[in-house]
């Protein structure tokens, strides 16, 4: 069955954290839609090694069309949560279990949402006390689910991060 991805994104995001779950999910007949501000503006990844054109903007989408939400890591995360559209959007699919697939720094959008307390997660290392602040209870793995919801570390964390997810988007 095919489900409808929700990717929040923009400049600086972690390449291959958006670019290797694009592939998999993609290569099991899921579809993402990328979500920033301006629909067709051109997102480029920290490493520089990817560009992204921007489907839709944040304006234009309600996560209610959607199936599952990925949020890659990177500068990314950060800037977004300053957006109380972003944040509210992240919430949502939180708020009615829905797939939640955030890796690196993308917990940080969750942070902001509030939508962590209580539930097991991980995170980039950085951001762990941050995690441990919005009362998530945190475990240093490759990959940790928890409902809905499934968190990696860092681009080492991808294969897991990719299994586990396809496995909620399988459900």
């Amino acid at each position: 069955m095919m489900s409808k991805i929700a990717v929040v994104l923009t400049d600086l995001f972690e390449d291959v954290e958006f670019t290797d779950p694009k592939e998999a999910f993609e290569k099991e007949g899921h579809e993402l839609t990328v979500i920033e501000n301006e629909k067709g503006k051109t997102v480029t990844g920290k490493q520089g090694e990817a560009k992204v054109t921007v489907d839709a903007s944040i304006e234009d989408v309600k996560p209610e069309d959607f199936d599952a939400l990925l949020i890659p890591g990177g500068f990314s995360p950060d800037q977004l949560r300053g957006d109380q559209r972003f944040v509210d959007f992240a919430k949502y699919f939180m708020d009615h279990d829905k797939p939640v697939f955030a890796i690196c720094h993308g917990p940080q959008l969750l942070i902001t949402a509030k939508a962590l307390e209580g539930r097991n997660a991980t995170g980039f290392k950085s951001i762990q006390t941050d995690m441990e602040y919005a009362k998530a209870k945190l475990h240093d793995e490759e990959v940790v689910v928890c409902n809905n919801l499934v968190t990696s570390r860092e681009p080492d964390d991808i294969p897991a991060f990719n299994r586990e997810s396809l496995k909620q988007l399988a459900k």
